[in-house]
């Protein structure tokens, strides 16, 4: 971005042809990204420009002879279904046996994750009964479906793995970490604990992540996402939306850094920015539970997923469709609401300040004062004369 300072001392510069001020006196280097407003964010180009924009692959890389595995938290869930749909090789959907099938969207933290690669590869078991179904069924360490798991990974070509929260419960003997909340008839609390997963616990389990699937398959594309969906509850003596925010931030900054560290050596390793698609291109994203997305929005999600990691025919221009109609429905839904009806008091507060200041200019406010006082106390006096009457009219009656 071209800068040079002007008549009032700050620093102008171009950003997309179009003249901005940046700055009094403070450095904001060459290649600063600003920030969009929100008309820019939602035109036609926002999402590539500042949601895609240096994050995505320069050639697409998922076609039909690709095989997937994905798993983890909700994104993972929805993108396996809609890759499933379009026909690619969706190992993880084809597959009944192996864990990471079967909860697809129930290992939502960096421990179950990292867990099934160490169990599948390593054959690492762990010592207390961690993995249990969407139904509290035991699921155990069956050696066929270890093997199940190792076979799948083996032929991925494609890993898509999305984090979903930071809090965990754990078994404090064996200091190892549930995929879930331990069931009731299974809950001991002199053993079973609940924590906040801490930013160099999740980091480091994401390193480890990244070297276990380096090690076996330096050729493989991986794909981290955060998944949107809020927290359905909080074991804390705190909001859930407080704790909610905590969580997220915890993984996504956890991701950051090793991102930040990896991708220098490794060219496949990406990061897709659902969470921040979801929670900052839309105002009205959620349903009335406030954490499922509507459908226009999820579509979003894959269609952006689809137009750069995918061999479609899906492109920018048809991509920009899809965003501008989500928009508008987001539009319909209210979500412009609060910043139309902020400005339109905005514009009447100041139309009514302007329209006294030019009555007391003309000296219309005093007299239209005095005018009124004057009305009012006739008014005033107009009422006492009629109660007057009604109390002579009253007494003259009772008299015989």
């Amino acid at each position: 971005m071209a800068k040079e300072p002007n008549s009032a001392g700050r620093v102008s510069g171009f950003v997309e042809g179009r003249e901005v001020r940046v700055g009094k006196s403070y450095n904001r280097g060459a290649d600063a990204t600003f920030g969009p407003s929100a008309v820019r964010l939602r035109g036609p180009q926002g999402l590539q420009r500042y949601l895609l924009n240096g994050l995505m692959p320069s050639e697409r890389f998922i076609g039909a002879d690709t095989t997937i595995v994905a798993f983890g938290s909700c994104f993972a869930n929805n993108i396996s279904n809609y890759l499933n749909d379009l026909g690619f090789n969706v190992a993880t959907k084809r597959d009944t046996i192996a864990y990471i099938s079967k909860m697809g969207d129930g290992m939502v933290n960096t421990f179950a994750i990292r867990q099934q690669f160490e169990w599948a590869w390593n054959n690492v078991v762990p010592k207390a009964d961690l993995w249990r179904g969407y139904n509290a069924e035991e699921f155990g360490y069956d050696e066929a479906v270890r093997l199940k798991t190792a076979e799948l990974f083996d032929a991925a070509d494609v890993f898509i793995i999305t984090l979903g929260l930071s809090e965990i419960w754990y078994d404090e003997v064996t200091g190892e970490v549930f995929w879930r909340t331990p069931p009731d008839d299974k809950l001991d609390p002199t053993r079973h604990k609940f924590r906040l997963a801490e930013f160099d616990e999740s980091y480091e389990n994401l390193k480890a992540i990244h070297s276990l699937i380096r090690e076996r398959k330096p050729e493989a594309h991986i794909v981290f996402t955060v998944s949107p969906i809020a927290l359905a509850a909080t074991f804390r003596a705190i909001p859930c939306i407080v704790a909610n925010t905590e969580s997220k931030a915890i993984l996504r900054a956890a991701l950051g850094k090793m991102l930040r560290e990896r991708q220098a050596d490794d060219d496949k390793l990406f990061y897709f920015p659902s969470y921040e698609i979801v929670t900052e291109a839309f105002r009205h994203q959620f349903g009335a539970d406030r954490r499922h997305l509507h459908s226009h929005v999820l579509d979003l999600n894959m269609k952006a997923f689809e137009r750069y990691f995918c061999k479609t025919e899906l492109d920018d221009a048809r991509l920009s469709k899809v965003y501008t109609a989500a928009i508008t429905l987001d539009k319909e839904l209210g979500g412009d609401t609060a910043s139309i009806k902020l400005k339109e008091m905005r514009e009447a507060k100041a139309t009514k300040r302007a329209a006294l200041i030019a009555r007391k200019k003309s000296g219309a406010d005093k007299s239209d004062r005095f005018t009124r006082v004057k009305t009012k106390t006739s008014t005033k006096a107009e009422r006492i004369a009629s109660r007057e009457a009604r109390i002579a009219k009253r007494a003259s009656a009772a008299q015989p």
